[in-house]
């Protein structure tokens, strides 16, 4: 039996020598395509990755190298080095927020700083708010009328809040407004003669009245020599002080208390003081009745002797006065413009300015409005009252020719020049500016406040409410009001 394993292979070459030479050649030539091969299946293979690779469609270069840096810095930064650079950027952010705060607080300071010098100036009477120069003549249409007192008036103010006005008449009556509609807020009635010790109120003509700083006080003073404190916001009546012993012409609370001062035709000052409901002193000098007084911060007030003809500043603390003489007729209106000028008002005629170091007046305008009568027989009008715009350089002035004159001071208060005329007509009885300036009222009646002297049927008992424009402060302002 045969087996395969003895068997041998048949057609099989012998090879020789140079036959096994070729072969091996030929099975390396084999190799080295096959190996070429490969490594081009894998080029093709890693050429056909990078084709289909999404991150390479999507991502620009710009984008991966921010990546790459990225990962770079999560890879390479140590915790510490992290909280190194946030600790800076903390401190960054930390020193631009201290920057823009000091500049705040920078612009803060000026500001306050301004304050403080103008309350400074204002403190010394040397504050001059340049504001004559901006202002501008109102148009009659613009000028409102408020009626509702039966007789003349007499008397005015307005709230520190220039939202009311309080309005006092010869019928005795008291009437709170709204200044932005003309509205009747509050009327306090006048009583008969003969029912004071039942009417809450007054049974005389009203002269005067004030109203404290802070609007919390209203004072009002009659021909029955009283004087009545209300509340300023509910008109309640609180106290009735008696003391003088004529007609109460003049009042004024002391600006930021509650102080009040009073001047009479019985040719005193008094001192009261409302919080304790209480009288404080009484002060002589005049040598005629006083018919008008005024007073700001400082503690000390100002008063018009009418014929005694001198304007006196009394220095409550210092138990003195200063003495002024200049007009010729009787002094019947004066009103501080800061703590060291005024102006005054005479029957004469005469608008005057004052300074409180000067004996005499720095400036005056003889005729300011006017003169009436036959010819050869003229009487200048007679200056019934005047009003001062706190801290500034304007003034106005109101007699009986139809007018309000409203006038611009000089420089240092040397000399007026006047500004311009508003139509109004009667006798101007009580003139205020509002605290921002941008109105003045008129109490306007057919008489004079202080008698009958005489009577114009033509005018009408009313407060007018006169607005003062200002010119643009812009070109584009300009365009608009035109």
């Amino acid at each position: 039996m045969s087996s395969s394993f003895f068997i041998k292979t048949k057609g099989k070459p012998k090879t020789t020598k140079k036959g096994k030479e070729t072969a091996a050649v030929k099975r390396k030539a084999d190799g080295d395509s096959g190996g070429q091969s490969k490594i081009r299946a894998k080029k093709s293979s890693s050429k056909y990755n990078e084709e289909i690779s999404s991150d390479s469609e999507v991502e620009s270069p710009t984008v991966s190298k921010k990546r790459q840096a990225k990962e770079e810095i999560e890879f390479e930064e140590t915790p510490q080095e992290k909280k190194l650079r946030l600790a800076k950027l903390y401190l960054e952010q930390l020193k631009e927020e201290e920057e823009k705060k000091a500049e705040d607080e920078s612009f803060e300071t000026d500001l306050i700083a301004g304050r403080l010098q103008e309350e400074v100036l204002e403190q010394k009477g040397k504050l001059q708010r340049l504001i004559a120069k901006d202002l501008l003549p109102p148009d009659a249409s613009e000028i409102r009328v408020l009626r509702g007192h039966k007789l003349p008036i007499t008397c005015l103010v307005i709230t520190p809040d220039d939202r009311c006005i309080f309005s006092a008449a010869k019928d005795c009556s008291i009437i709170k407004w709204d200044v932005e509609n003309g509205k009747k807020l509050h009327t306090i009635h006048g009583g008969r003669k003969g029912t004071e010790d039942r009417h809450v109120g007054h049974t005389a003509h009203i002269l005067c009245m004030a109203i404290s700083s802070d609007g919390k006080y209203l004072a009002t003073g009659d021909m029955n020599n009283l004087i009545m404190i209300w509340e300023g916001e509910t008109c309640k009546h609180l106290y009735k002080f008696t003391g003088h012993k004529g007609p109460v012409s003049g009042l004024s609370f002391r600006k930021g208390t509650h102080d009040l001062y009073s001047a009479s035709h019985d040719r005193s000052v008094k001192v009261w003081n409302v919080d304790e409901n209480a009288y404080v002193e009484t002060l002589f000098g005049h040598q005629d009745v006083i018919t008008g007084l005024d007073s700001l911060s400082r503690e000390r007030c100002v008063t018009a002797g009418g014929r005694d003809g001198t304007v006196r500043v009394w220095k409550i603390a210092e138990e003195s006065q200063l003495v002024f003489h200049g007009h010729e007729g009787s002094i019947d209106c004066v009103q501080l413009i800061n703590e060291e000028h005024m102006i005054t008002g005479a029957d004469d005629g005469s608008v005057s300015l004052w300074g409180v170091n000067k004996k005499k007046p720095l400036g005056t305008v003889k005729q300011a409005h006017g003169c009436h009568g036959d010819a050869g027989l003229e009487q200048p009008h007679w200056v019934s009252s005047v009003a001062a715009l706190h801290n500034s350089d304007t003034v106005a002035s109101g007699s009986h020719n139809s007018q309000v004159n409203v006038w611009k001071c000089g420089q240092n208060y040397r000399g007026l020049e006047l500004l311009f005329s508003v139509p109004v007509s009667g006798f101007i009885n009580s003139l205020k500016f509002s605290s921002s300036g941008q109105f003045l009222v008129a109490g306007v009646g057919q008489e004079h406040r202080l008698g009958r002297w005489w009577r114009l049927k033509e005018a009408k008992n009313g407060i007018y409410i006169i607005p003062l424009k200002r010119k643009p402060s812009n070109p584009e302002e300009a365009k608009q009001t035109e």
